[in-house]
């Protein structure tokens, strides 16, 4: 058990912003646990041109500057997602916009991309050295742009270039009017237009490209984003973001506050929607599992049901940074007590009973 581990109940006394931004810099520091221990081989895999030593990754919303991205990567993650950055600096919504829900350990929260803007991440991520681990990074619009299509175009610019896959997200519930880009027509106009920009940032060799959606669809829509996706030439999709549902199961004091909830409550629907996806996607698009992941049998359940990486945030509030690697070693076992050999061979097995559910 790390320092930091031991240092978690202390932590959750304090304010959460305030306590995550301790975490951030004291991390960014270069202070924080170190696993160094080599991943199970049958864990490994390559997507997108990327060697992953294991599928269970960091998602964005952590280090949304580019502040503490080499800390994290000591933590022994599979990768780290850096972001939401945003052409120019934001303040994000007014605080307290960071909530927890230690009964039904979950977190809501409506930042509103806080971040220090896109320059600053330029010149924190120049020059890093990609050898010691992959690092994507999750782009977004200003809340006061014209055109939302030209800052996600400039973050491709500037980003790609130093990225090892660029997401896209137009599924936060907490930017008016973003998860209207997920709209069949708005949404091929800015795929094309991000595409077309990483072609003009980094020739045939750019980055890989994926698209973070929401887990609150309207029947039908989906598909349409899995086809629009497709037609584009995205390279894969995240699925999902945080919810605006609040189900009648949550018992925390803090239940009630607006923004998006993610966690454990976040589970089964972003699993089902996963399921929907791989089926709607028929081995056309990787996918990346997010929402409610924990422990070993919520990252296996994720893969089981199409995804051939998972990822988390919200559990290392309650469970500490020491979460990846027990994650990893026990997916290991799960896979080898079905008798599978390889992370890939459990991938969508339970897809079709799951997306029918």
């Amino acid at each position: 058990m790390s320092l930091f581990d031991l240092a978690m109940p202390a932590m959750r006394c304090l304010d959460p912003e305030t306590a995550h931004r301790l975490t951030v810099r004291t991390l960014g520091a270069g202070f924080g646990p170190v696993d160094r221990s080599p991943a199970p081989p049958a864990l490994r895999q390559r997507l997108w041109g990327l060697e992953f030593p294991h599928p269970v990754c960091l998602a964005a919303g952590f280090d949304k500057s580019a502040e503490c991205w080499r800390g994290l990567q000591r933590l022994g993650v599979g990768a780290v997602e850096i972001g939401t950055v945003t052409p120019r600096p934001q303040a994000g919504n007014p605080r307290p916009r960071l909530f927890r829900l230690p009964d039904d350990r979950a977190v809501i929260n409506r930042n509103g991309f806080n971040n220090d803007g896109l320059e600053v991440a330029v010149g924190r991520l120049s020059g890093r050295d990609r050898r010691a681990g992959i690092v994507g990074i999750n782009i977004g619009a200003n809340k006061d742009t014209a055109d939302p299509v030209d800052d996600y175009v400039l973050g491709m610019h500037r980003l790609a270039p130093l990225a090892d896959y660029v997401t896209i997200n137009v599924s936060s519930p907490n930017t008016p009017g973003l998860r209207d880009l997920q709209g069949e027509g708005p949404l091929g106009r800015l795929l094309a237009a991000a595409l077309r920009a990483r072609a003009e940032a980094c020739g045939a060799a750019g980055p890989a490209v994926l698209l973070k959606i929401a887990p609150d669809l309207a029947d039908g829509q989906l598909e349409a984003i899995v086809e629009t996706a497709v037609a584009c030439g995205v390279d894969g999709l995240i699925v999902s973001n945080t919810t605006v549902a609040r189900p009648e199961s949550l018992r925390s004091a803090t239940r009630g506050e607006t923004g998006g909830l993610s966690g454990r409550p976040l589970f089964g629907p972003s699993t089902r929607v996963l399921a929907r996806a791989h089926r709607a996607a028929a081995g056309r698009l990787p996918l990346v599992g997010v929402g409610g992941v924990e422990d070993a049998a919520t990252a296996y359940a994720k893969i089981r049901a199409g995804a051939r990486l998972v990822q988390l945030y919200t559990a290392l509030v309650y469970n500490g940074p020491g979460l990846f690697r027990r994650i990893r070693d026990d997916l290991a076992a799960l896979l080898k007590a079905d008798g599978l050999q390889r992370i890939e061979d459990a991938v969508g097995v339970d897809a079709e009973r799951l997306a029918d559910g």
